[in-house]
């Protein structure tokens, strides 16, 4: 489980750090960085991917995305006795995410690239990467350290060997250097931060996927966009949680169940409500039913991830599903760590109710996302 996460220079969050437990509910107002925090999480699983720098690229390039405040603020700038203005760097400029657990912690230093007359001049450089054991990076727990194309492991004696000396800028050593043999943890937890899960396009609108058959094969893990919402529905009801299938779609819609049917090898599938006398397609259903199945689909996962994160999924939802659906996600949270970003109140009360929840409350200061009352860990970042 993720106990600490931390961002430096990414949009608003010029320097933010979060305690985390197993069911987390990031909220605040609109514009306070929910968003920037939910997208540095996706930053972070496309490390693991090996596509971080195009996800950056896709945003506008490094530029685009670094935080446009200066480095730090003066106690004159936060009271607003002092007109905010940039001040004499003492960092390099970058932009730096990072996360840990009880067993194993990585950050990554993203920074600009040495003027060229390469095309890709605007890509961004992977300038100094880690990985450590612990929760705190120091001089003694890092076992994998990369700085500019240099990599090095810590072999089993505590010997630091040099791995690779021209690693590309844009290739990390998470992809390139994870080895069962000599980087065995390296793997392992690159494999564990290509499990997460996120989710914030599933599709419920007039020609969306779910709502027509789809090729049904065993879908243990719904699509991103819920395409297949039939298939994981069917995964769930045989090699999953079927009772627990059947007690939330209740819990949302007493009386109601869904059945799932096969054609020539296309699933399709119902739902039967009390007081109707045929079953709806799911052509038929409403916009926020469907997107309530869809979430049921997501959270009933056969193969829960290590974490899950849901970016609004209050989202076309009737006010009345709001507390169901903070008990499915308290379900979910058993057996995988959640992030829930809401602004919904109704959503983010009932939540706060469930045991062991923890709230992150975003505000904005000078631009700045900030956490309000929040207990701010420690954290090192590498070197370059």
């Amino acid at each position: 489980m993720i106990t600490r996460l931390a961002v430096s220079g990414y949009r608003s969050l010029r320097d933010i750090r979060l305690v985390l437990g197993s069911l987390n509910v990031v909220t605040g107002a609109n514009g306070s960085g929910k968003s920037s925090l939910y997208r540095s999480l996706r930053l972070l699983a496309d490390v693991a991917q090996g596509r971080v720098i195009q996800s950056l690229a896709a945003e506008g390039g490094l530029q685009s995305t670094l935080w446009a405040g200066p480095e730090n603020f003066s106690r004159k700038m936060k009271a607003g006795t002092e007109t905010v203005q940039g001040t004499v760097r003492s960092k390099p400029t970058g932009l730096k995410l990072g996360f840990a657990g009880d067993d194993y912690g990585y950050a990554i230093d993203l920074g600009l690239p040495q003027p060229s007359s390469s095309l890709f001049s605007l890509d961004p450089q992977i300038k100094a990467e880690s990985v450590w054991t612990g929760e705190l990076l120091g001089r003694a727990n890092a076992f994998a350290e990369r700085r500019g194309p240099h990599v090095r492991v810590r072999a089993e004696t505590g010997a630091w060997r040099e791995t690779l000396q021209n690693l590309a800028s844009f290739d990390s050593m998470m992809t390139h250097c994870a080895d069962p043999r000599d980087a065995l943890e390296l793997l392992l937890l690159r494999e564990r931060m290509k499990e997460w899960r996120f989710y914030d396009h599933l599709r419920t609108d007039r020609d969306a996927p779910a709502r027509r058959p789809q090729i049904g094969t065993y879908t243990p893990v719904l699509a991103s966009d819920g395409a297949d919402l039939a298939a994981a529905v069917r995964t769930i009801m045989e090699i999953g949680d079927a009772a627990g299938l059947a007690e939330t779609i209740d819990d949302a819609f007493p009386g109601a169940h869904v059945e799932v049917t096969a054609t020539d090898g296309y699933f399709d599938m119902a739902m039967y409500q009390h007081g109707l006398l045929r079953p709806l397609k799911m052509s038929e259903v409403s916009d926020g039913t469907l997107r309530y199945l869809l979430l049921v689909a997501a959270l009933l996962s056969p193969r829960p991830p290590a974490l899950m994160i849901l970016n609004e999924p209050e989202t076309s939802l009737h006010p009345d599903l709001l507390v169901p659906l903070a008990r499915l996600i308290a379900r979910a949270a058993k057996d995988s760590q959640m992030i829930v970003v809401s602004h919904a109140p109704k959503l983010v009360s009932a939540l706060a109710e469930e045991e062991g929840s923890m709230s992150v409350l975003l505000e904005k200061h000078l631009s700045e996302t900030i956490v309000s009352d929040g207990e701010t860990p420690s954290w090192n970042w590498p070197s370059r």
